[in-house]
């Protein structure tokens, strides 16, 4: 057990470790124990437990009995024992941590400890997958243990019943993607009565990919959205617009954060084009909109590398995965504006009805924990983001994969030769090999050369998404060759084939570098998994896009100093110092993006707890009259400060609008005398009329239709107001860009009207309600007066 630590103690500091191997110590000592119990006597254990944490006992303190149970009940279910290894994974995520295990150390087991032990506390567990096959695979597996442990275990996939989510959200123990997990804290909050509501509190979620979901996927927010039709002419006449324009002549495009904008002379072009005076008048905010995001499909979207053509349609791939993202769409326009660019039909808006970000999302839970095989990297934004730390777990066996290191190449013609050959001198001695490519197109330029040697090969990307475990299970057989996107990383196990151990198991060649570390490692980990031999090796050239993009001066000052050899590869000792260093600015650009979008939504987050709050107490019908009372009052303070602020002069004050609203509400109408001087005078003129009001709203307490009615008009406002505000939000956000003329940080700007806004709006929200409830109120009194 000591050396086990040994191995890895310079990544985990032996110190950490050895807590752990204290807790392992105690769960191995009690392997006899419950080894020798019966099938019910291991089962009741779950009663026992539930009994001492009822009576006060400390979680930490039953772990290691715990443990020790599930593992037994792991060797009897599925004749699977936890590694010692899996064992200090379980606890890194009971804590509320992040395990870091490399490929083939068996996650999904290792996931089957905490949520066993955090399930005893009876508020519910929810196990995140990348997908649905992972979902159910582990709901399948590993939840015969709970099952057998005599807890419950769900299934939340999407296109479920009402009833069956709501059932699966009541288990102890929930598996399911991340994404509907989201997208039902959005539908629940879109809910007309409690009933519809699926979801529980929250309690803790473990997150299998962890940095997949939180890190790759959090820069795309989850969007309910509502069909709206779009102009679809003045899209096609942005699209050609934009295909005539010239870049840094007509608009602005930074490589590094894909910032688009459009200069003085393409907004001169705009405007003689609509035949508009002013493109940034409010009159012209539309078309504005539809302009830069043309501008944005034709620069930011490259075919088969960010989207493919298919059926007449566009299809989105995701660049973490390769694989296509079903049914996604880009919103605001932008999915529309790709369509009229490639001339295909123009399907419907998405016009957004409830949003949240993904890392907004996960915030909400009390305690989160994660697992994959590459997080270290990310540390600093998973502590700072999430307040995980990431542990890094030593494996069951040494690892033997030799990391070759990276050779770099002048141009991507010598590189992808290189490439070739070395393909085909490993396919002769009959050695499989991996070609990781980051794009389609790149994986359709690699096959070009091998070609030219006559190299039989699988070629894997999302165009091929059919073929997909058959021809990675396949890639680690003699002689086999395939060449994949990053497809080829996540929850893929590369098996060996007869004598290829021999051979030196299965060579992983990466060409290019991801702009994040993590995925570089991923394709590493393809190779040399459970302690088999393998190779892995980056060819690459300082052409490639991630220099092209980020380092692009540096580069060329790098080319003045630059040796090379006749095959052209770079024989200069620091181009792996350049390599690492250009990596290390996109993280840095990415993390900084993610953090940027992460401010913005902190702004809408803060508006939408205070939205979903107030929807949630209408839904439970808390003290319904008190909410109406309430948005009365704060109806007529605003009309009275908004018109009559004390900082103005009171002969400047619009005593005018202030009557036009009271007497839109009031039973008995209001006339101020126009020369009150003090605030306080107004409300003491206005509150009998106030008390009329208040004592009248309390006749209909008793009222069953009006109790009825109430909630269903306050709903229907607040939804009203929250869709259109939504919408005004991302306006703001797209225009913020253009004011850094103002010298003031955007954010700044964004956080301060947007909160003018949401005051703005939540004032007609309480405005409108009021006067609906209050005129209906009135109607039926004149009914009643007239019957």
């Amino acid at each position: 057990m000591f050396s086990l630590f040994n191995r890895n103690k310079e990544k985990t500091s032996y110190r950490e470790l050895k807590r752990y191997y204290k807790i392992v110590n105690q769960i191995n000592q009690l392997e006899d124990t419950y080894t020798s119990m019966t099938d019910d006597e291991l089962k009741n254990m779950t009663v026992k437990f539930k009994e001492r944490l009822a009576n006060g006992e400390d979680l930490t303190q039953i772990i290691p009995d715990a443990f020790a149970v599930v593992r037994e009940a792991s060797k009897r279910v599925l004749n699977m024992r936890h590694f010692d290894v899996q064992l200090i994974g379980g606890l890194v995520l009971t804590e509320g941590n992040i395990s870091e295990m490399a490929t083939g150390e068996g996650k999904t087991l290792v996931a089957s400890l905490p949520t066993y032990v955090r399930a005893l506390e009876g508020k519910g567990v929810h196990v995140i997958t990348v997908n649905d096959y992972l979902a159910k695979r582990d709901f399948e597996l590993i939840g015969q243990i709970h099952r057998f442990l005599g807890l419950t275990v769900g299934l939340n996939i999407p296109m479920m019943e009402q009833n069956d989510k709501k059932d699966a959200y009541n288990a102890d123990i929930t598996y399911g993607v991340g994404t509907e997990f989201g997208f039902d804290y959005l539908r629940d909050n879109m809910a007309r009565s409690m009933e519809e509501k699926v979801q529980r509190p929250y309690h803790f979620a473990i997150i299998d990919e962890v940095d997949s979901v939180l890190i790759d996927e959090a820069k795309t927010p989850l969007i309910i959205a509502g069909k709206m039709s779009s102009n679809e002419d003045l899209h096609r006449i942005a699209a050609r617009l934009a295909q005539r324009f010239k870049q840094d002549e007509d608009y602005d495009f930074d490589e590094e954060t894909k910032a688009t904008s459009l200069t003085d002379q393409g907004i001169e072009k705009v405007e003689a084009a609509f035949g508009v005076d002013n493109l940034y008048d409010l009159d012209h905010q539309t078309l504005y909109h539809y302009v830069i995001q043309a501008v944005r499909a034709h620069v930011m979207f490259q075919r088969d590398v960010d989207y493919i053509v298919k059926d007449d349609k566009i299809e989105l791939v995701d660049m973490f995965t390769g694989r296509i993202m079903e049914g996604r769409t880009l919103s605001d326009g932008l999915h529309q504006a790709i369509e009229a660019k490639e001339g295909v039909s123009i399907t419907e808006e998405n016009k957004s009805q409830a949003q949240v970000t993904i890392q907004n999302y996960f915030r909400m839970y009390p305690k989160l924990a994660g697992m994959t095989g590459t997080a270290k990297t990310q540390e600093k934004e998973f502590l700072e983001v999430y307040g995980m730390r990431v542990i890094q777990i030593p494996t069951n066996r040494p690892k033997i994969r030799i990391d070759q290191p990276d050779m770099i190449f002048e141009t991507t013609h010598a590189k992808y030769q290189f490439v070739a050959e070395e393909a085909k001198s490993r396919h002769e001695k009959g050695q499989p090999v991996l070609i990781g490519t980051t794009s389609i197109l790149q994986s359709e330029k690699v096959v070009k050369y091998l070609d030219k040697y006559k190299l039989p090969y699988q070629l894997l990307n999302a165009k091929t998404v059919e073929q997909e475990v058959e021809l990675i299970s396949e890639a680690g057989q003699r002689g086999r060759i395939t060449v994949a996107t990053n497809m080829a990383g996540r929850g893929t196990d590369i098996v060996l084939g007869e004598g290829v151990p021999e051979l030196g198991g299965l060579y992983v060649i990466g060409t290019e570098k991801h702009e994040s570390r993590r995925i570089d490692n991923q394709l590493r980990g393809r190779s040399g998994r459970q302690g088999d031999p393998g190779e892995s090796r980056f060819i690459l050239s300082i052409e490639d896009d991630m220099f092209r993009r980020f380092a692009k001066d540096v580069v060329e000052k790098f080319k003045k100093k630059m040796v090379v050899d006749n095959t052209k590869r770079i024989q200069n000792s620091d181009v792996s110092e350049l390599i690492e260093r250009t990596q290390r600015i996109v993280e840095g650009a990415h993390y900084s993006m993610r953090e940027y979008n992460l401010k913005l939504d902190d702004v809408i987050n803060d508006q939408r707890r205070v939205i979903y709050n107030l929807r949630d107490s209408i839904l439970k019908r808390d003290d319904i009259m008190n909410h109406l009372e309430k948005m009365l009052q704060e109806t007529i303070d605003f009309a009275v400060r908004e018109n009559a602020p004390e900082e103005v002069n009171p002969i400047e004050w619009d005593f005018e609008t202030i009557e036009r609203t009271i007497n839109s509400l009031y039973l008995t109408p209001v006339t101020l005398d126009r020369e009150i001087n003090k605030i306080k005078t107004i409300f003491n003129e206005i509150e009998p009329g106030h008390i009329e009001l208040l004592e009248y709203i309390k006749h209909f307490e008793e009222d069953e239709r009006m109790m009825e009615f109430i909630p269903r008009v306050m709903l229907t406002f607040i939804d009203s107001m929250w869709v259109k505000h939504l919408e005004q939000m991302a306006h703001l956000k797209e225009g913020i860009g253009l004011r850094r003329y103002q010298q003031e940080d955007p954010m700044r700007i964004y956080q301060r009207e947007g909160l003018e806004l949401f005051g703005r709006n939540y004032q007609e929200l309480r405005r409108g309600i009021i006067e609906q409830i209050v005129g209906f109120m009135k109607s039926l009194k004149e009914t009643n007066q007239e019957e």
